[in-house]
């Protein structure tokens, strides 16, 4: 059974930063697209990064371009999200999730994936 176990996530105020650490096993991580979601109290999951399996290819949804870095690291199967500047508005439970089929895109929509963590909280005060 393929895990994913998130880390790194807290409170903090507006404007500092955050690394988020996904661990992923009992999966060929190479082989797998992966991607970061968020989900606020009372809202739908939304898509957050993605990144392709060899990590040349990624994609951010707009509220978040320019402040996050979805990165990955295949030798430790381990991908991470950098954010920056986090906004009151960043607040959620942030999943990481694992996507096996090829797609030529970098995957976004949540049914694409087949392997979700648990989450992690991040509250960011103003």
């Amino acid at each position: 059974q393929v895990q994913l176990v998130e880390s790194g996530g807290g409170l903090v105020q507006a404007g500092v930063s955050l690394r988020l650490s996904c661990a992923a096993s009992r999966l060929t991580f190479s082989s797998y697209a992966m991607g970061w979601f968020r989900q606020a109290p009372g809202k739908e999951r939304e898509f957050v990064a993605g990144i392709s399996s060899r990590g040349g290819d990624t994609y951010y949804a707009d509220s978040v371009k320019g402040r996050f870095t979805i990165s990955r690291d295949n030798a430790k199967n381990m991908v991470y999200l950098q954010m920056n500047s986090l906004k009151p508005e960043d607040t959620a439970v942030y999943y990481c999730a694992a996507r096996s089929r090829f797609t030529p895109y970098v995957a976004s929509g949540a049914n694409e994936f087949d392997y979700w963590g648990q989450g992690t909280q991040v509250t960011v005060s103003s």
